[in-house]
């Protein structure tokens, strides 16, 4: 990761966002893992006083054990992160400073995060232990955000980028670029979608009339009008909670943008990215289930015959 080439100081000018913080402070730990890049946070444990090697004090920037996820093959799922360089040290001259913390995952020990950031501590008498300040994010590698699975990136084909586009808009609370991106991959794949829930119903072995029904879906040229038609043809397999998923997502992308404010439609878009992985995930499971039970009837089936012979 480049060294920042702004200060603090332009970069929140240039965004027209002053030098205001997050409502309430929090810790260390809820910044580095839940804050997306680009804002100012307080901090109620930014920094400590520690003693250094030859005997004196320096003041360190706060590094607690994380849980992020790692990506490894040997942890694939949240694994807890400890710092192994700390970059950040407050010097007498000032109470501002800016580096890296560079944490490893402690299950594989291959996997690195790290964080760019710019800390400023508030200039009252320290305590031994924590000590406030605010701290801003420039950026951190891999990129904020939960992990797309990569079941839902295949639903997607030639719209993978753009939805990669809209979780980096959606990651650094860009409401209304995020909502447009999933708008406009959900619209333009809606074929695609409507194909795997086609071959989910045949696998759940749906009545021919839902199956047409769906195929039918195919041939209108408005999003909206092919998910009314099809309301009520989703199997109880693929219903999240009771709702047909389909009528969910048209729920949280039809509205105009000029009618929602950024955080309206950042929520909007969190929701239709919670509803798609879910809906991947019933797709997935459905497949998969045959699969096995497939594999398991040939097993039996040798098994019966091999008993016969």
């Amino acid at each position: 990761m480049a060294e920042p080439t702004q200060t603090l100081a332009e970069l929140l000018s240039a965004q027209g966002a002053g030098s205001g913080l997050t409502e309430q402070p929090i810790t260390m730990r809820e910044f580095l893992e839940r804050q997306p890049p680009s804002r100012m946070v307080g901090i109620t444990d930014l920094w400590r006083r520690v003693r250094s090697t030859g005997g004196g004090w320096n003041d360190r920037l706060t590094a607690p054990e994380l849980q992020l996820h790692c990506d490894n093959d040997n942890c694939k799922g949240l694994r807890y992160f400890r710092c192994t360089d700390n970059g950040l040290t407050f010097y007498s001259s000032s109470d501002e400073a800016e580096g890296h913390l560079i944490y490893l995952c402690w299950n594989c020990q291959g996997t690195h995060k790290r964080f760019s950031l710019h800390a400023k501590r508030r200039t009252t008498e320290p305590s031994a232990d924590l000590n406030p300040g605010e701290c801003y994010k420039y950026g951190e590698l891999p990129a904020f955000g939960p992990v797309t699975p990569p079941r839902l990136l295949r639903l997607f084909e030639n719209e993978r980028d753009n939805f990669l586009k809209g979780r980096r808009c959606e990651g650094q609370g860009l409401g209304i670029g995020a909502f447009a991106y999933y708008r406009r991959v959900v619209e333009n794949q809606k074929n695609r979608i409507l194909d795997e829930v086609i071959k989910a119903c045949k696998v759940l072995k749906v009545p021919p009339e839902t199956i047409k029904l769906l195929e039918d879906a195919k041939k209108q040229t408005q999003f909206s009008n092919a998910i009314n038609s099809i309301k009520d043809a989703i199997p109880q397999g693929l219903l999240i909670d009771g709702d047909n998923p389909l009528l969910l997502l048209h729920a949280a992308l039809s509205g105009g943008l000029h009618a929602k404010t950024d955080e309206e439609c950042l929520g909007f878009a969190h929701d239709a990215r919670i509803v798609l992985v879910e809906l991947a995930e019933r797709l997935d499971q459905t497949m998969k289930d045959e699969v096995e039970l497939n594999a398991a009837v040939k097993r039996l089936r040798k098994v019966n015959q091999d008993s016969r012979s």
